[in-house]
């Protein structure tokens, strides 16, 4: 079963090969990862038709991605490093103010991909991390292109992050353990142009991925889609639709303001005058500064109240 795997690894590399030309180092720009070279380790999760599928919407792209012009390319759970390196081949390198950064949980991972990185001749940060645990703080808006071809397999959730390769593939109830959790740091670590390309399968039901990230102000379209023996593939896209998010904040701040002018007309219909002159007539002269105190008080509390709940919508 390994053996018939690597064949058609072979195969599909020496066909992309084929679709961008003849392959030589340093000299032909949009090539991928060469199979035969990339590095491996009995825990670590082998370039397979999910890895190709991703490596073929990026090579697709690139054109865009070029034009993009990214300054700092991530991908999250780089297993052997096929993905990474194919994109690093793809766009080139820091002499054209481009870095790298990959991230795996499974610390086989992150030293396989650094092999898989410097015999092809290029260069990434790799980090043994849980997606971007102990980064998110440094890298807040900063990722322009983020690749993830995630775990995504309906599993138990005991499997979830497992020792080992089981890490690559464990992806909990309908697949989506793992997915749900990158999706908002994704959203945290991409800059204002940033764009998503991850990898789902029909059981992490890609319609409702897209509708969450819609709420976070992404657009998306299925970049590469393949259907195999065993799954259904699709590669989607997300990108921040910046035109729907500023009419979103434009929308937002006139309701705030509209909102706040009628409560500041409410409000001034209890000036706290008007306490006082009450308590005058109601209360003992002995006990009517405290009360106009503790009115005093509740108004002032009751406005910041009113008005917390404006800037909360």
């Amino acid at each position: 079963m390994e053996d018939s795997t690597k064949m058609d690894a072979t195969h599909h590399a020496f066909n992309s090969t084929q679709a961008v030309g003849k392959q030589v180092f340093g000299k032909i720009p949009g090539r991928i990862a060469e199979i035969h070279l990339v590095s491996s380790h009995p825990e670590v999760y082998e370039p397979c038709d999910d890895s190709f599928a991703l490596v073929d919407a990026l090579l697709a792209d690139r054109t865009n991605l070029l034009e993009h012009r990214p300054m700092l390319c991530m991908e999250v759970g780089c297993g052997s490093g096929y993905v990474i390196t194919s994109l690093a081949l793809m766009l080139g390198q820091e002499a054209n103010g481009l870095y790298y950064l990959a991230t795996d949980i499974n610390p086989h991972a992150a030293r396989v991909t650094t092999e898989t990185l410097e015999v092809h001749g290029v260069h990434a940060e790799v980090i043994s991390t849980d997606i971007a645990l102990g980064l998110e703080k440094r890298l807040t808006g900063l990722v322009d292109v983020m690749v993830v071809n995630p775990p995504y397999v309906p599993t138990p959730e005991c499997e979830v992050g497992g020792a080992g390769i089981t890490s690559a593939w464990a992806g909990g109830e309908n697949g989506r353990s793992v997915i749900d959790k990158i999706l908002p740091v994704a959203d945290s670590l991409l800059s204002e142009n940033g764009w998503l390309y991850m990898v789902t399968v029909v059981s992490n039901n890609p319609s409702q991925i897209c509708a969450q990230m819609w709420e976070k102000g992404f657009a998306s379209r299925i970049a590469v889609q393949r259907s195999t023996e065993e799954e259904s593939l699709h590669v989607i896209k997300f990108w921040r639709d910046l035109d729907r998010l500023a009419e979103a904040k434009a929308a937002a701040a006139t309701t705030r303001t509209i909102s706040s002018k009628i409560i500041e007309s409410v409000l001034s219909q209890f000036p706290s005058s008007h306490f006082g002159a009450v308590t005058a007539m109601t209360i003992d002269d002995h006990f009517k500064g405290v009360y106009i105190l503790i009115l005093n008080a509740c108004y002032g509390f009751f406005k910041i109240f009113l008005l917390h709940l404006i800037y909360l919508r």
